[in-house]
C-alpha cells in the first residue's frame, strides 16, 4: 500500500499554507519542530492554530522570529538545511532550498549559493522548507500530485521593485507544471511552494484511484471577500495498480535532423507529456524518416499537439486513445559516496535517476552503468 498526497490549491499555496494544510491533516507538529531544530536555526518558534475562514475550519502556521537574523545567503540555507538528520527530509528541504537559489542565480547572474534571496532569504523560507518535508515524511507519503495552480494577475511588490504576477522567479520555479488563469490579483503562488512542488516531483496528472484517509486545510495569511483562502490536502491509500485512459500523438518526420528530434522530445516533456520517444521508418519510394510519439493525459494533449506543429512542422498529428496500467511506485534517495541519489520505486525493483547517477559517476571516476546498477541495489534508507 503506498500513501499519496493530492494537494488541491483553491485559491493559491505557499509554503505556510501547504505546511498547515499537512499538520490540519495529521502529520505531528513535534516531528516538524524536531526537524527545524536540527537545522542550528536559533530565535524561532512555529504554531499552527485552528482558525475560521468563510464557513471553513482550518489550521494556520505562523513562524515567529525573536532575533534579527532575517536574511541569509542561499548557501548558508542551504547547509542548515542539511544538517537535518533525516536524510530524506534533508535531501527534500535542500533540493527546494537549490532550485530557488538556481533561479534566482539565472536571473540575477549570480553564484546561487552567493545568492541574497531577500524576501526568501529569513527564517520563514528555512522553517516552511524543511517544515513541509518533515510533514510528508510523518505522514510516509510516497507520491505527491497537485491540481493545477491558480496564477494571479497584476503586481506584486519584492526588494527588488514591482514586478508583474507571477514574479520571474515563480515562473522559472514552475516550468513544467500545470496552470490555470484565475481573477485572483497578485501572488497566488509563491516561490517557495513552487520549488516544494519540483523537490517532492510532482505530478500534475489526475489524482490516481486512492482509499481516502484524511482532509487537512491550510489558512493563508491574506483574507478574501467572498471565499476562504485555503489550500487542501488529501490523503489517501493506493492498494492497486493504476489503470488510466491516455492518448499518444505521433506525426511522421523526414526533414528534420537528430538535433531537432531530440530538442523536440525535451520540449513535450517539459509542457507535460508523461513520454516521448521515436522510432525510425521507411517511408513510400525509400525515404527514411523517423515517427515521432508522445504520451499524455487527455487533459494535456491538445497543448502537446500544438507543440507538435509548431516546432516539428509537420502537417498532421494522429492521435489513438490507450489505456495503460501502471504498478504503484514511490520515489526515494539513497546515498552513493556520499552523494545523493533519488530512485524510482516499483514493487519489483528500483531504477536510480540518471542526473543524479551521472553527477556521481563525474565525481567519482565510475563507469554510470556500475553506477546505476549499485544505487538500483542499495537498501531503502530510513
Amino acid at each position: 500500500m503506498s500513501r499519496v498526497c493530492v494537494i488541491s490549491p483553491f485559491t493559491g499555496l505557499a509554503g505556510d499554507m501547504l505546511l498547515a494544510a499537512l499538520v490540519d491533516a495529521g502529520a505531528p507538529l513535534d516531528a516538524v519542530r524536531a526537524a527545524v531544530s536540527d537545522t542550528g536555526l536559533d530565535g524561532w518558534d512555529l504554531t499552527v492554530a485552528r482558525v475560521p475562514t468563510h464557513g471553513l475550519t482550518g489550521s494556520r502556521a505562523v513562524v515567529s522570529v525573536t532575533d534579527g537574523a532575517t536574511s541569509r545567503r542561499a548557501g548558508e540555507l542551504i547547509d542548515m538545511a542539511g544538517r537535518v538528520r533525516d536524510r530524506v527530509v534533508a535531501d527534500t528541504a535542500v533540493a527546494a532550498l537549490r532550485a530557488i537559489a538556481e533561479v534566482e542565480g539565472h536571473l540575477h547572474g549570480e553564484d546561487p549559493d552567493l545568492v541574497h534571496l531577500h524576501e526568501l532569504g529569513g527564517h520563514d523560507t528555512l522553517v516552511d522548507v524543511v517544515g513541509v518535508a518533515a510533514a510528508l515524511r510523518a505522514l510516509d507519503v510516497r507520491t505527491v500530485h497537485c491540481e493545477a495552480l491558480p496564477i494571479g494577475s497584476g503586481t506584486v511588490r519584492t526588494a527588488h521593485g514591482v514586478l508583474p504576477c507571477p514574479a520571474p522567479a515563480t515562473s522559472a520555479l514552475l516550468r513544467g507544471a500545470r496552470v490555470v488563469g484565475t481573477a485572483l490579483a497578485g501572488e497566488t503562488v509563491t516561490p517557495t511552494a513552487a520549488a516544494l512542488l519540483r523537490a517532492v516531483a510532482a505530478d500534475y496528472g489526475p489524482a490516481p484511484e486512492m482509499r481516502m484517509v484524511a482532509t487537512g486545510y491550510g489558512v493563508g495569511t491574506r483574507t478574501l471577500p467572498d471565499r476562504p483562502n485555503v489550500a487542501v490536502v488529501r490523503l489517501g491509500d493506493r492498494e492497486t495498480s493504476d489503470v488510466r485512459d491516455l492518448v499518444v500523438l505521433e506525426t511522421n518526420l523526414d526533414d528534420v535532423t537528430g538535433e531537432v528530434l531530440g530538442h523536440l522530445i525535451s520540449l513535450l516533456l517539459d509542457r507535460g507529456a508523461l513520454d516521448g520517444w521515436i522510432t525510425p521508418a521507411v517511408m513510400k519510394k525509400g525515404r527514411p524518416a523517423h515517427v515521432l510519439h508522445a504520451l499524455t493525459t487527455p487533459e494535456t494533449a491538445d497543448e502537446v499537439e500544438r507543440l507538435m506543429f509548431a516546432e516539428s512542422g509537420t502537417l498532421g498529428v494522429r492521435r489513438t486513445t490507450v489505456r495503460r496500467t501502471a504498478l504503484p511506485r514511490t520515489t526515494d534517495t539513497v546515498h552513493l559516496h556520499g552523494m545523493p541519489v533519488r530512485r524510482k520505486r516499483g514493487p519489483h525493483h528500483a531504477k536510480a535517476e540518471y542526473e543524479d547517477a551521472a553527477a556521481v559517476a563525474r565525481r567519482t571516476g565510475l563507469p554510470l552503468r556500475l553506477v546505476l546498477a549499485m544505487a538500483a541495489e542499495l537498501p531503502e534508507e530510513r
